[in-house]
């Protein structure tokens, strides 16, 4: 079968995609630094934050159905062009020297909303371009493209911050938006129409689809487990590693070397043909217990950190491996839908893990989160080894035998 960017279609929405992972991956560096530096407030960037996740939280669920009510790639053009707007007004406001907050919240507000109408497009997008035999590898492609950026966007945002500023982090991330935008006006992507009904008739159709696959449920609470320890993680290691453990340097290298995982994860996930791809893939997420159970228990660092790499290099093979199974077993009509409760339940997790990791940590010190967190992710990944459809799930015969080759 031939690669698929030999499809024009996937190519244009691979190169569209790439390049605002790209521009979003440098956002985060510069916002915290231009947020901080107008407010000198932590309060502010929580704000922020908050504004930016809480409307993506709550319309998750309409973003599913619309996805599948109307063509993945309308949807993903519209709210590209919308995430464009917000965010050259907010490296505008940057540039002016004058910025405002409450203008900066609603425009994250804003694009935060178009993401949640944006993520549930992802798997439609892919599916509707790439023949079933290629999902693996278009999967792959996507999160080996995904895994670098996360080592090149911070850097980018800080060549930027350093030299010209953080409003042109934002203006990047904004005209990369306009090119995805271009780019996917001039590809095909195929669609199943869905009757129209009521909107809660919808979201219950897509609710009885998740709830009827038992492998699909199970591992979504695994996944949640997963995010949860994550933001603990996320929430304690920067104080741990600045206050205990060698200051910056050795954070960036925990970081770093997590991200250097990621990316040989997914890169394996592209060679592989996992027989029972979604039971190999939980067991990938439930390495993450490594690095938090080690950090807790006063392990040496360099060992935390190689941890670390091989936890994110789980994640790196667990993420195109669970998205391939998803994408060749859930009907088309409905996986805009399904995977919007995906995306809901990871990314709710990930607030409580940071409202409870100080809670926690004030009271019995970083060692009692970190390590319950680290047996709560691992413990609930291996769980679904016991789940029936977990075990007997397995790779359709059309993608485990004539797909060959590795991504690019």
């Amino acid at each position: 079968m031939p690669h698929p960017l030999h499809t024009r279609s996937f190519r244009l929405l691979y190169v569209g995609r790439s390049l605002s992972l790209l521009g979003d991956a440098a956002i985060p560096a510069a916002l915290t630094v231009a947020v901080y530096l107008t407010t000198g407030s932590t309060g502010a960037l929580a704000l922020v934050l908050a504004c930016a996740m809480v409307p993506k939280l709550l319309l998750l669920p309409l973003g599913g159905v619309i996805g599948d009510r109307f063509n993945a790639r309308t949807v993903a053009l519209t709210t590209d062009l919308v995430r464009c707007v917000t965010q050259l007004f907010v490296g505008a406001e940057l540039l002016s020297g004058a910025p405002a907050l409450w203008q900066i919240a609603v425009a994250e507000a804003i694009g935060g909303a178009a993401g949640a109408f944006a993520m549930p497009t992802s798997s439609p997008l892919i599916r509707g371009t790439v023949a079933e035999s290629g999902l693996l590898r278009a999967n792959s492609l996507m999160a080996v493209t995904a895994s670098a950026t996360r080592i090149g966007g911070p850097a980018v945002a800080g060549a930027l911050v350093l030299t010209a500023g953080p409003g042109w982090a934002f203006v990047l991330d904004g005209a990369s938006f306009a090119v995805s935008a271009a780019l996917l006006a001039a590809i095909e992507v195929r669609h199943v129409p869905i009757p129209r009904r009521s909107l809660t008739a919808d979201l219950k159709e897509g609710w009885s689809e998740v709830r009827s696959r038992d492998w699909y449920w199970t591992s979504l609470i695994a996944h949640a487990a997963w995010n949860g320890a994550a933001a603990v993680l996320m929430t304690l290691g920067p104080a741990l590693f600045l206050g205990d453990l060698g200051g910056k340097g050795v954070w960036v290298a925990f970081l770093q070397t997590g991200a250097v995982g990621l990316l040989l994860g997914s890169l394996v996930a592209g060679r592989s043909r996992p027989r029972r791809p979604v039971l190999m893939a939980n067991m990938g997420g439930a390495l993450y217990a490594l690095p938090l159970c080690l950090l807790a228990a006063h392990a040496p660092v360099a060992v935390s950190i190689a941890a670390y790499g091989i936890a994110l290099a789980g994640l790196g093979f667990l993420n195109p491996v669970w998205e391939t199974a998803v994408q060749s077993s859930i009907p088309a009509h409905v996986l805009a839908r399904v995977t919007s409760y995906d995306w809901l339940l990871s990314l709710a997790a990930m607030p409580l893990g940071y409202a409870l990791a100080p809670l926690a940590a004030s009271a019995w010190g970083a060692e009692v989160p970190l390590a319950a967190a680290g047996l709560m992710a691992g413990a609930a990944c291996l769980a679904t080894a016991a789940v029936p459809g977990v075990r007997h799930f397995k790779a359709p015969s059309d993608t485990v035998t004539r797909t060959t080759g590795v991504p690019a």
